[in-house]
């Protein structure tokens, strides 16, 4: 069983930076790839970024890649995915996602409720 709890969404400036974290509770974290998804205002969750159990791969959305970077620490049992350059476009709810489907799988899966934990997200609001 792996819980997980968001921080760091809140209001920023477009061009500005935020830094979201996800903290994860259980002794199988190492395990799991995580990533994260948003869901915006009207729409469908979308895949945003994920990383293997090691942290060698990486993968992100195209409309993130070259803005966003995910990390993680399994000393700590945390994820972190930090936001540049952010767009209006970005403003959505961020929910932490854990799975052990293999990080490079993710952008095909069926979204948020495909994985097999997430959180209960956090709001990244940006203003133009």
């Amino acid at each position: 069983q792996v819980q997980l709890v968001e921080s760091g969404g809140g209001l920023v400036q477009a061009g500005g930076s935020l830094r979201l974290s996800c903290a994860a509770s259980g002794r199988t974290f190492s395990t799991y790839a995580m990533g994260w998804f948003r869901q915006a205002p009207g729409k469908e969750h979308e895949f945003v970024a994920s990383i293997s159990w090691s942290g060698a791969y990486r993968a992100y959305a195209d409309s993130v890649k070259g803005r966003f970077t995910i990390s993680r620490d399994n000393a700590k049992n945390t994820v972190t995915l930090q936001m540049n350059s952010l767009k209006p476009e970005d403003t959505a709810v961020y929910y932490c996602a854990a799975d052990r489907r293999p990080a490079s799988n993710w952008h095909d899966s069926a979204g948020l409720y495909d994985m097999d934990y997430w959180g209960k997200g956090t709001l990244v609001t940006v203003s133009s």
